[in-house]
């Protein structure tokens, strides 16, 4: 037969006090993490978040990509447009469209274009398109779905493989992201965080 020690209730308190903060310390951990994913969610969109996540594979990994995708843009030095750049990019805008019926390619990588010179202006680094796209992602959430499929859509009109409807649809999805780049209502947001 095994003889199984006594403990004293000063010990058996104490064991009882461990498992209480072993406990409450998971409780925690998990409430955090929960909270975290939370915040990432509503801050990068449900659909940026399943994106990323399921590109990742791993969702502590891709949680810590899309933090470090905040961090990276809270360095930036992002301004707001002037009114006379705003209303020079909407009449380029518009002129862009005008063009689309005669030329829908040509019109589509015009957009992509005007859209890179705007992120410039505004200060966004203009590097590779998964680059501008995630930097995008942390300020835009709602419209970056439109980015990258308009984008997609681009790629396809290079290899001579979008249809006329394909490339109407990135006009509309560009114009999404165009109007939330120099929209004036933007503006007024940003002086009021000042």
């Amino acid at each position: 037969m095994i003889d199984f020690p006594t403990l004293s209730m000063v010990e058996i308190g104490m064991l009882a006090a461990i498992v209480v903060v072993l406990a409450a310390s998971i409780a925690i951990f998990f409430s955090l993490r929960k909270r975290r994913t939370a915040r990432l969610r509503a801050q990068f969109g449900g659909a940026e978040y399943a994106r990323t996540v399921q590109m990742d594979g791993n969702q502590r990994h891709a949680e810590k990509a899309l933090q470090g995708r905040a961090e990276r843009v809270g360095g930036f030095h992002v301004g707001t447009l002037a009114a006379e750049d705003r209303l020079r990019y909407v009449g380029t805008w518009r002129e862009i469209q005008a063009r689309f019926m005669d030329s829908p390619a040509g019109a589509v990588a015009e957009a992509d274009q005007l859209l890179r010179t705007v992120m410039s202006s505004l200060g966004y680094p203009v590097s590779d398109f998964e680059q501008r796209a995630a930097d995008l992602s942390v300020g835009y959430p709602l419209v970056i779905a439109n980015y990258r499929t308009a984008h997609e859509i681009s790629l396809r009109q290079a290899e001579g493989k979008a249809s006329t409807e394909e490339l109407r649809q990135a006009m509309v999805h560009y114009r999404t992201l165009f109007e939330e780049l120099v929209s004036e209502s933007k503006v007024v947001a940003a002086k009021a965080g000042d």
